[in-house]
């Protein structure tokens, strides 16, 4: 007996340009939330319906989150000072900088969606597709391109996203034809809109086609859509700064002499997963083939619409590619692709990944000009007492007006900045508090957080706002065991899905209950290895405890130079002890 569709592909066959009642609740003030189906189809316009957990005794509080697409993160300085304008006068005053390269706007009430959307539309970007069962913001790498192979890829990067954007006609009709800006915000848009006048929307999708009845129909997702999410990626090695490996479909550049010939296609990443459901796991893409530039949107459509027609219908958790990869094989899969494509891929290329993450401080680009990057921590752009970080930002982005370049590991990167100017923007960073920008150290430059509670309806533990004081803790530990200040990658959710990606970091917190969380260790700092579950349902205060005798025993144990992620990986500490570690 066959199982049944979920309700969400019900949803979607119903109304497959997405517009539910979207536009009808944006019309109603005694609504202050978007009810049924709507907080379904909102996904894929870019939104959340959320509500403050914090406040929940007195009653719930609603809100949405808003997310932005930035194709590898990059951000004109005109476009920025939109989105600090906006975060102050429709969210909770802060940017949150995600670990897909993009900003998540937090706490914005029904009455500003509209306002919100249309304005990061007039600045050249969108929300469409951020969210829902759709391919995602594409990542690349942050670093400014220093010769014509970043160039390069930043080009294919923005070429599929374009191809893979969903044709709905419904978010154009909304938020921006449907939307007429109140007055007090329209100025600062218009300014940035006026900066960039001869340009087009590069997040504007082709129209949509029509069937037989004259309906819009997408040609790639169709009325459906996909079964679940969908998130590409870009790398150069050596540098894996954007997880290549965790993504459903990836594109790995490979270079020979000097040029970029072309890419390795890999498929078949995913990190989140659920407690108790066995279906469920995370997984690390499989290399399929080599690919030339020529077949990047080719392929990608391809290995998407193989998502479409063979991901799992029926079961949202079990819905993403990296199930239809682990059950049917890599070779029935690179058949598919072969069938689909008219021939089968050349092999991969060699290629080799010897770290991730950023690097802070300054940098010579090519043509002579400078970047800088930038530690934020747990990726929140805010003021907060003496460290007034959203302020300098604003400021130098009105004075100097570089490109701002978001990182896969929620950092900040300021572009194509004068030498003349280096000096004046240390200054203002400086004189606002935020020394710690440039050196923040070896822990917590590499760790990563999700935002968790109080807004996110999943969460099951805390995240973001617990890891700075846990890192610290962490850092007492390292020096304790006569190893300070080494690198470390440490990651923490709040629950299962994993979007700050620990499930292959060297040290891992997946949250369980409250106060209570899963301890993952093993991965290691190129990003190729998954961690293993260490010890379920830790609490909070034993992490640290557990992990310092650890690295005691790593201390003495390890080989020169050996990452505590490569020596807990094959230490004799498996399986888990039953109790704590003194």
């Amino acid at each position: 007996m066959e199982k049944p569709l979920t309700k969400n592909e019900f949803m979607k066959a119903e109304k497959p340009d997405l517009s539910g009642n979207i536009q009808a609740t944006l019309a109603d003030p005694s609504l202050d939330r978007f009810s049924g189906d709507d907080e379904q189809f909102i996904k894929f316009h870019g939104i959340y319906q959320q509500d403050d957990r914090d406040k929940r005794k007195t009653g719930k509080e609603y809100s949405v989150m808003v997310r932005t697409r930035q194709t590898g993160g990059i951000v004109p300085a005109s476009q920025y000072i939109v989105y600090d304008e906006l975060s102050s006068l429709f969210a909770n005053g802060t940017l949150r900088i995600t670990s897909r390269q993009t900003f998540q706007f937090h706490g914005v009430l029904q009455k500003g969606i509209g306002n919100l959307i249309k304005s990061i539309n007039e600045a050249l970007s969108s929300t469409l597709a951020t969210c829902g069962d759709v391919n995602r913001n594409v990542t690349a790498p942050s670093n400014p391109p220093v010769d014509s192979i970043g160039v390069a890829v930043d080009e294919d990067a923005f070429a599929i996203t374009r191809a893979l954007l969903p044709r709905t006609t419904a978010y154009h009709s909304i938020w921006v034809e449907g939307v007429s800006l109140d007055l007090g915000i329209g100025e600062t848009v218009t300014k940035a809109r006026a900066s960039v006048v001869d340009q087009a929307n590069p997040y504007m999708p082709p129209p949509a086609d029509s069937d037989d009845s004259g309906a819009p129909v997408d040609p790639l997702y169709g009325k459906t859509y996909l079964p679940r999410k969908f998130k590409t990626g870009f790398a150069i090695p050596p540098n894996n700064d954007t997880d290549i490996f965790t993504n459903d479909m990836g594109y790995v550049a490979i270079v020979e002499n000097g040029k970029l010939i072309g890419y390795n296609l890999l498929v078949g990443g995913g990190l989140g997963t659920s407690h108790g459901n066995k279906l469920t796991f995370p997984r690390l893409a499989d290399v399929i083939g080599f690919i030339t530039r020529e077949q990047v949107v080719e392929v990608g459509t391809a290995v998407v619409a193989i998502h479409r027609d063979w991901g799992d219908r029926t079961d949202r958790k079990h819905a993403r590619i990296k199930y239809v990869l682990e059950e049917k094989g890599v070779e029935w899969f690179r058949n598919e692709l072969a069938q689909r494509l008219g021939a089968p891929l050349p092999a991969a290329k060699p290629f080799i990944f010897k770290g991730q993450g950023d690097a802070f401080g300054w940098f010579k680009q090519l043509d002579g000009q400078w970047f800088l990057g930038l530690f934020v921590e747990t990726g929140r752009v805010k003021d907060a007492g003496d460290y007034k970080l959203k302020t300098a930002l604003r400021a130098i982005a009105e004075k100097f007006g570089p490109v701002f370049r978001l990182t896969a590991t929620q950092n900040l990167i300021l572009s194509d900045i004068k030498e003349e100017n280096k000096a004046a923007i240390e200054k203002i960073l400086n004189d606002h508090g935020c020394s710690i920008v440039f050196n923040p150290g070896l822990i917590k430059g590499r760790g990563m957080a999700c935002p968790a509670l109080p807004t996110c309806g999943l969460a099951l533990a805390e995240s973001e706002r617990i890891f700075p004081a846990l890192l610290a803790k962490i850092e007492d530990a390292q020096a304790a065991a006569g190893i300070p200040n080494e690198e470390l990658v440490v990651r923490m959710t709040g629950c299962p899905n994993g979007c700050a990606r620990p499930y292959n970091a060297e040290i891992g917190l997946v949250g369980k209950a409250p106060g209570k969380y899963n301890l993952m260790l093993g991965g290691n700092r190129e990003g190729t290895r998954l961690a293993r579950t260490w010890r379920e349902s830790v609490l909070l205060d034993e992490i640290p405890v557990a992990i310092g005798g650890l690295f005691k025993q790593y201390a003495q144990e390890r080989k020169n130079g050996q990452a505590f992620g490569d020596w807990v990986n094959d230490a004799a500490i498996w399986p888990a002890p039953t109790t704590p570690a003194a």
